[in-house]
């Protein structure tokens, strides 16, 4: 079974001048000569994404787009008519948006936070800013700890909206905040909490994974510095935050693991790299 919108693995089933036909259900579908990889063969398997045409043909391509059906994604708007809006997916044909789906009319070069669907009415892949109706905590398929992709949707009194592996809220705390966050930016993070349909979430790994990150960090930037740092334990944790991106607990604790680990030294007035 075939899935426009996704990425389906099809057999080279005949060549043509103008690229190469594929094994579909009840079609062949073209996957044009550019996008043919080079030495592929009859009876090769080819992972191909599958959409529709201008003249709404299905039709094949190895190109990646930024998106899949589901995917919520921040796109730049390309052109405006006054049907909708054309966005740049990364696909020779643009994505479009009709201006019953845009909740504030669209301006050429600007960024908007979207979801690609499938149109019920014409099979063919769109997008909508209305993403709300697509999103649900009744039915949660994630748990606490589990590791999730997040897309910063907007910020609130108490932190940032999340959108959570496309489907799920969740709040990421002001507090938990070591960065600039802009809407659409896309984050790993991890599920802390879920109370009824509330969940809390956090940027980055849980525990030790995240100390394994901060790690890297400091002794990234011991060696931009030419090995030494003015910040220890005594440094306020605005400093930290500012300067590391981190909150002053991670930190202690990162620097007190490469103290141990012999790769760091403290000073009276910071942190110095162990030749």
């Amino acid at each position: 079974m075939i899935k426009v919108g996704a990425y389906n693995v099809l057999r080279v089933k005949k060549e043509a001048d103008f690229g190469v036909y594929l094994e579909g259900v009840d079609q062949e579908i073209l996957l044009p000569a550019r996008f043919v990889p080079k030495g592929t063969k009859i009876g090769d398997e080819l992972e191909v994404f599958l959409y529709h045409d201008s003249e709404n043909r299905l039709i094949a391509t190895t190109q990646r787009p930024y998106g899949i059906a589901g995917d919520v994604v921040l796109l730049k708007a390309v052109s405006v008519t006054k049907q909708g809006a054309f966005l740049d997916w990364g696909l020779m044909k643009d994505l479009f948006v009709a201006s019953s789906q845009q909740l504030t009319k669209m301006v050429p070069g600007q960024e908007y936070l979207v979801r690609i669907y499938i149109d019920d009415l014409t099979g063919r892949l769109a997008a909508t800013e209305k993403i709300d109706p697509f999103l649900s905590n009744e039915d949660l398929t994630v748990n606490e700890k589990d590791m999730v992709d997040l897309i910063v949707y907007r910020r609130t009194d108490i932190g940032y909206l999340v959108i959570i592996n496309s489907k799920h809220t969740g709040i990421v705390h002001h507090n938990e905040v070591f960065r600039t966050l802009e809407t659409g930016d896309k984050l790993k993070g991890f599920i802390r909490r879920i109370t009824g349909d509330k969940i809390d979430v956090v940027i980055g790994k849980p525990g030790f994974e995240k100390v394994d990150d901060s790690t890297d960090t400091i002794l990234r930037l011991l060696h931009e510095h030419n090995g030494y740092l003015p910040y220890n334990d005594k440094s306020s944790p605005e400093e930290i935050q500012e300067f590391f991106q981190m909150s002053k607990k991670t930190f202690k604790m990162t620097i007190g693991n490469l103290y141990k680990q012999r790769k760091i030294e403290f000073t009276q007035t910071g942190i110095k790299a162990v030749e």
